[in-house]
């Protein structure tokens, strides 16, 4: 079972007036950074300041109000917010095509921008990216998952939906192949969100739209520069998902993330996104290549303490290279079942430990769970 992810404590700010309010109605700050700093010491993972709106916070996967009594924001607000920190490039983009993304930096932390136009104005949505990097040990992770990172060659991927800690994760078995071996690292992400120094392993972080154009052009580049291991923060169309399969088949260990629910889900996205006349190929390649699955949840705690880490892993063996060469990804939980010394995990086992544990809701393992009538019976037990 994944231990517990415990936030540091909550901010004083937090449903508190802003600073240099009077202790009534909160009145619109004069700059995004002063929203993102308190956003940050309060240990939530994205900030909104949306027209007609109080401004917003992603606060333990629950969106809430960052103060019960604010001023709504109005297009003129956020309009100015938006043209007090974006570059002169950015705001032509804006312009021109309606949204940008990007990543931005300040003096006290690092943040994924999203600033789009709508029919009401311009909304802005910030992704607090923590400049903590944890270790796989801090994080809880299984000491069976150390093996995927031993690997010299193939491909291990990283899934779950969006805001479900994979950059975490990844970034965690990037630093522990950078802890434990003498190798040539090259991640590749959309924006950089862990600063990773070079330890054992000399390391290159390139970030999509700064340093290169796509991932794929990023990937067929970093084949040329003598890597060993390649981490790719998304696998998100064809040409990179390929590019991924080739380079864990010539010698790389790949890393990547996809946003699917679990491990068969996943394969059926890698195997579907290619040409039917290719797939019986790719089938081969992938279930030669794939190392293993790890899929994610964050999900609240019951006590409202932060949020827990439920996993379901697959790793390959003989009977599950079988089944994906055959096109039988539906029969996969019956061998991760029965896996389970091979350090398999069904992510309905792992609500299981967690609601048996008292972490969880029985609504939220419930909710989650793909088997619901098994469900049903252990909580009847």
């Amino acid at each position: 079972m994944a231990e517990m992810i415990d936030p540091p404590p909550v901010s004083e700010q937090l449903h508190a007036p802003a600073p240099g309010a009077d202790g009534g109605e909160v009145h619109t700050l004069d700059h995004v950074d002063q929203y993102l700093q308190i956003g940050q010491e309060s240990d939530c993972s994205d900030v909104h300041l949306g027209v007609n709106s109080l401004p917003i916070w992603r606060r333990f996967g629950n969106l809430e109000p960052i103060w019960l009594q604010a001023d709504r924001l109005t297009a003129a607000d956020t309009e100015r917010l938006a043209m007090g920190f974006l570059d002169d490039a950015q705001k032509q983009l804006l312009f021109d095509r309606g949204d940008v993304d990007f990543a931005y930096a300040t003096p006290f932390g690092r943040f994924r921008a999203s600033v789009v136009r709508h029919r009401l104005g311009i909304d802005i949505v910030f992704r607090i990216i923590s400049s903590k990097l944890r270790t796989m040990d801090e994080l809880g992770l299984p000491e069976s998952l150390k093996m995927l990172t031993q690997y010299h060659n193939g491909l291990v991927l990283v899934t779950g939906s969006v805001g479900s800690g994979k950059s975490t994760t990844l970034a965690a078995l990037v630093e522990e192949v950078n802890r434990t071996r003498h190798d040539h690292i090259i991640t590749l992400e959309d924006p950089i969100e862990y600063v990773i120094s070079s330890n054992n392993c000399h390391v290159t972080q390139r970030e999509v739209h700064t340093h290169t154009k796509s991932f794929g052009a990023a990937l067929r580049g970093a084949l040329r520069e003598d890597p060993d291991v390649i981490m790719v923060g998304e696998m998100r169309d064809l040409e990179t998902i390929q590019l991924a399969i080739t380079a864990s088949e010539t010698g790389h260990l790949v890393l990547g993330t996809l946003h699917t629910g679990n491990a068969a889900r996943t394969l059926d996205r890698v195997l579907d996104v290619f040409p039917t006349d290719q797939r019986e190929q790719i089938r081969v390649m992938v279930s030669e290549s794939l190392r293993g699955i790890i899929s994610q949840a964050l999900i609240p705690r019951q006590d409202g303490r932060g949020r827990v880490l439920a996993l379901e892993i697959l790793t390959n063996t003989p009977a599950v290279g079988n089944l994906i060469r055959e096109a039988k990804t539906y029969m996969l939980p019956g061998v991760m079942q029965t896996g389970k010394k091979q350090g398999m995990k069904l992510m309905d086992d792992s609500l299981m430990e967690l609601y048996d544990a008292g972490l969880i809701s029985q609504d939220e393992a419930y909710s989650r769970s793909e088997q619901k009538a098994l469900m049903r019976q252990h909580f009847a037990h």
